[in-house]
């Protein structure tokens, strides 16, 4: 079964330096139908005007993944890590026992557009951590690339809970496919371009949950990029 969460009935939050689209309930958005998904919790699709950004805030006890999709976004926290993410750029934060941190559009003539994900860990109070790592273009092109996994396999970064994240950049009239082990759920974020999921079609900003499916499969005829989210 695929349950379609169509981009126009998101959350909506414009503040003009700031334009975010909520795929779940957060902050003053609150839907108590789309309180989350599995271990996701947080989806938000947000677009920062130049020089602008996130002041210094705390978070604890969640996984947040950003993923960069156009622009330049700065990062700096209290564990002493600062670094500038651009496309191609995944970010992982265990917030864990409390992290202070802020989040800055880096240039002053381009906006940045980026989703942050946030994800419920398997562990609480243990020690916070920060990591980047760049997947290149040739990387996530026209396969599933994993980004983001529970053990780091393959390069990608480690979170604490039991879900893999897969990043993918489709060329136009390309196919790929996913198996989901019995047990398994899906849910599929996509950011550009458009899609055909196992039937449903997906235009930007839309999202699938994707359950009872032993195998996946994705079509784009005009191109997408996207996040696929295989969780427990």
């Amino acid at each position: 079964m695929i349950t379609l969460r169509r981009a126009t009935d998101r959350g909506h939050a414009n503040l003009g330096w700031l334009d975010s689209w909520h795929t779940f309930s957060f902050s003053h958005y609150h839907d108590p139908r789309f309180m989350g998904y599995r271990s996701l919790r947080v989806i938000n699709d947000d677009r920062i005007a130049p020089g602008k950004g996130f002041g210094t805030h705390g978070h604890e006890d969640m996984e947040i993944i950003t993923y960069v999709l156009s622009g330049a976004l700065e990062h700096r926290d209290s564990m002493g890590t600062g670094s500038v993410l651009r496309p191609g750029d995944v970010q992982r934060m265990s917030a864990g026992t409390g992290v202070m941190h802020s989040e800055f559009n880096a240039s002053a003539t381009e906006p940045v557009h980026l989703l942050q994900i946030w994800i419920e860990p398997d562990a609480t109070g243990v020690e916070p951590r920060y990591d980047d790592r760049h997947f290149s273009r040739e990387e996530r092109l026209d396969r599933l690339r994993l980004v983001s996994s529970h053990d780091g396999r393959d390069g990608s970064l480690a979170i604490h809970q039991d879900a893999d994240v897969y990043a993918a950049i489709l060329q136009a009239d390309t196919v790929v496919t996913h198996p989901l082990k019995p047990g398994r759920h899906a849910w599929l974020q996509l950011a550009t371009g458009t899609l055909d999921v196992d039937g449903t079609a997906l235009a930007p900003g839309d999202g699938a949950a994707i359950d009872n499916h032993a195998l996946v499969t994705m079509r784009s005829s005009t191109g997408a990029e996207f996040l696929l989210f295989d969780l427990a």
